[in-house]
C-alpha cells in the first residue's frame, strides 16, 4: 500500500503525540500514548510497517520483569546492573539506570492489554561477565494467529525478510518480531491511534518559544505539515542504508550488506532533527554480524555456526566463528583482507550452511553465482575460491586436529556457553566437528549489520539534547535513531528492542507530565 492506511480519514492538521517510524520502540511508544487516552499518529516512510524489528526473532532484553520471574529464572534488576557495569565502557549510568528501572514497569504496562503476552526464551547472552543469567534473560511476544488481529495490522504488516526479499506474503502465524509489530500495532489502532504508511519526513518545525511542534512529511498526495502538541518521537531506524553516511562516519560495512529493509534507515530524520538543533553521537559504530553474501550484492545475518571455519583472503582463521554475532563482526572489521572472507564447510549437512543464516537461498544459485564454490578436495577448493592452496589445506588440518582433542588452541571456541549454544555435533567438545566429509563447500562472507547505533543524543527521559546539553523541547527520541546506551556493546538477545522499547515508553511517560 502506498496510501495512507490504518485510517479512515485524512490527517488531522494536530495530534497530541507524533511518532516518526515504525519499528519495535516507535509501536512500544505509539501504543502507550494510544491507551493514554493521546491522539497518536504513527508516519511510517515505506508501505510497510516494522522495519528491521519485524525481520528479528523478537528477542527483548528487558531484565528483572515478571516473565523471567515465572520462568523461574535467577534474574533481577541487581544482577543486569552488575552485568551492564562489566560489559558497557564508559556507560552514561543515569540512562542505564533508566533502562533498568524501566524495563520491569514497561513488560508489567504492556502483558496488562489483552493484546500483548511475553515468555522466556533460551538464548545466551554474549559476555562471560558477573550477572550473566545462564541461557539468557532474554524474553519475546508469544506468537499470534494473523487472524487474532485487526485486519488493518495484516495489510501493512512487513513479512520476514526472507519473504520480503522475495517479494512473497508473510505467514499465517506470527511469531517473533512479527508478533511484535502485529500485536503493539493492534494495540495502536484499538486505542484510536493513526498509522500512516507512505509518509516521508523531511524536517521538524519550532515555534516562537522554541518547542519542536511540527512534523513536514511528504505524503501520497504531496506535502503534509502536522503539528504535536505533547511530543514528536523519533524512533526511525539509523543510518545503515546511506553509503554516503556510512562513509561520513566511518562506519564499517556497506549498504547493500545491511539487514534492514530495502529504501529504509537512510539517516534523513536523524539528520532533519540535528538541522535544528539537535545533538549527535556516531560512536556506536553498529550492530554487527558476519553477512552471508547472496547473488545479487546483499548480505544476510548468519549466526550460530554448528561446524565449519572461516578463513580471510589468506587462507587463515582470525577468530573464534562461534562468537557472538556482534563480537565477530567487529573481529572481521578488524582488518579489510577480513572481507569478503570464505567460509569453509564440508558435506555432513547434505550441502547445506551449517548455520542459520537469514535468509540462505538456495545453493545451486549461490554456485552459479560463485558466492559458493565447491570442489571434492581441500586443495581444489582453495583454487576455486582464489586462496593459497598449501595455507588453505594446512589452516583445515589445524582445525581438524582441535576437532580431535577438543581443544581450539588459537581462538578457544567451544570454551564459553554461547559457542555450543547452536551447536550438538562434536565430540569431546560439541563446537569443534572436523571439515572432513566430502565435497567441500566454501561461502563468502561480507561484514553485515543489523543497524547502526549513532544518532541523536538523548536524556534518561528519552529527551533529544542540543549541543550545550539542554532538551530540545518537544522532541524525543529512541530506537537506532539514537546514539546507543549500550555504546559499542552488543550485552545479549534483543538488546536493540529492549533499548528502544525502554526509551520511547520512558519518552510517552515525559509527554504525559
Amino acid at each position: 500500500m502506498s496510501e495512507t492506511a490504518a485510517a479512515s480519514t485524512p490527517l488531522l492538521p494536530e495530534y497530541d503525540v507524533v511518532v516518526v517510524g515504525s519499528g519495535g520502540g516507535a509501536l512500544t511508544g505509539a501504543a502507550l500514548a494510544a491507551k493514554a487516552g493521546l491522539r497518536t499518529l504513527v508516519l511510517e516512510r515505506t508501505p510497510l510497517i516494522g522495519g528491521t524489528s519485524a525481520y528479528s526473532g523478537g528477542a527483548c532484553w528487558l531484565p528483572g520483569t515478571e516473565v523471567q520471574q515465572r520462568a523461574g529464572l535467577p534474574d533481577s534488576t541487581e544482577g543486569a546492573r552488575a552485568y551492564l557495569a562489566a560489559v558497557l565502557e564508559k556507560p552514561d549510568q543515569d540512562r542505564v539506570e533508566a533502562l533498568l528501572a524501566q524495563a520491569p514497569r514497561l513488560v508489567s504496562a504492556l502483558e496488562a492489554d489483552p493484546l500483548m503476552e511475553f515468555e522466556w526464551i533460551p538464548f545466551s547472552e554474549y559476555y562471560d561477565a558477573p550477572g550473566r543469567v545462564p541461557m539468557g534473560r532474554s524474553i519475546q511476544p508469544k506468537a499470534i494467529r494473523r487472524d487474532e488481529l485487526d485486519p488493518r495490522v495484516g495489510a501493512i504488516l512487513r513479512p520476514p525478510v526472507e519473504r520480503d526479499r522475495a517479494g512473497r506474503p508473510g505467514r499465517s502465524t506470527l511469531s517473533g518480531g512479527q508478533a511484535l509489530i502485529g500485536r503493539l500495532a493492534a494495540m495502536v489502532l484499538r486505542d484510536g491511534g493513526t498509522i500512516a504508511v507512505g509518509h516521508d519526513v523531511s524536517g521538524f518545525g519550532r515555534d516562537e518559544s522554541g518547542r519542536v511542534t511540527t512534523v513536514l512529511a511528504t505524503g501520497p498526495d504531496g506535502p503534509v505539515e502536522v503539528r504535536a502538541t505533547r511530543g514528536i518521537l523519533v524512533a526511525a531506524g539509523g543510518f545503515e542504508g546511506s553509503p554516503e553516511r556510512r562513509s561520513l562516519h566511518g562506519t564499517p560495512g556497506r549498504a547493500e550488506w545491511s539487514m534492514a529493509p530495502r529504501g529504509t534507515n537512510t539517516g534523513d530524520v536523524i539528520d532533519a532533527a540535528a538541522a535544528i538543533g539537535a545533538a549527535t553521537d556516531w560512536s556506536g559504530e553498529g550492530w554487527f554480524c558476519p553477512g552471508l553474501l547472496q547473488p545479487d550484492g546483499s548480505g544476510t545475518f548468519t549466526l550460530g555456526f554448528r561446524s565449519g571455519l572461516m578463513v580471510d583472503q589468506t587462507g587463515q582463521r582470525y577468530g573464534n566463528e562461534c562468537l557472538p554475532y556482534d563480537r565477530f563482526g567487529r573481529v572481521m572489521a578488524a582488518a579489510p583482507e577480513r572481507t569478503p572472507s570464505w567460509f569453509v564447510f564440508d558435506s555432513s549437512e547434505g550441502g547445506r550452511l551449517p548455520a542459520i543464516a537469514m535468509p540462505e537461498g538456495d545453493p545451486a544459485e549461490h554456485l552459479a553465482a560463485g558466492t559458493w564454490v565447491q570442489a571434492d578436495t581441500i586443495e581444489e577448493l582453495a583454487v576455486a575460491a582464489g586462496l593459497d592452496p598449501v595455507v588453505l589445506t594446512a589452516t583445515v588440518e589445524r582445525f581438524n586436529g582441535f576437532a580431535a582433542t577438543g581443544v581450539d588452541e588459537d581462538f578457544g571456541r567451544g570454551t564459553d556457553e554461547y559457542d555450543t549454544f547452536f551447536a550438538s555435533a562434536g565430540s569431546p567438545n560439541k563446537a569443534l566437528v572436523p571439515v572432513a566429509q566430502g565435497p567441500f563447500h566454501a561461502a563468502q562472507f561480507v561484514l553485515s549489520d543489523l543497524g547502526t547505533k549513532g544518532g541523536l543524543v538523548t536524556d534518561a527521559s528519552g529527551r533529544v539534547l542540543d549541543e550545550g546539553g539542554d532538551p530540545l523541547p518537544g522532541l524525543y527520541a529512541a530506537s537506532n535513531s539514537t546514539a546507543s546506551v549500550f555504546g559499542s556493546a552488543y550485552p545479549g538477545p534483543g538488546a536493540p528492542l529492549g533499548a528502544a522499547m525502554a526509551f520511547a515508553s520512558l519518552a510517552v511517560e515525559d509527554m504525559l507530565r
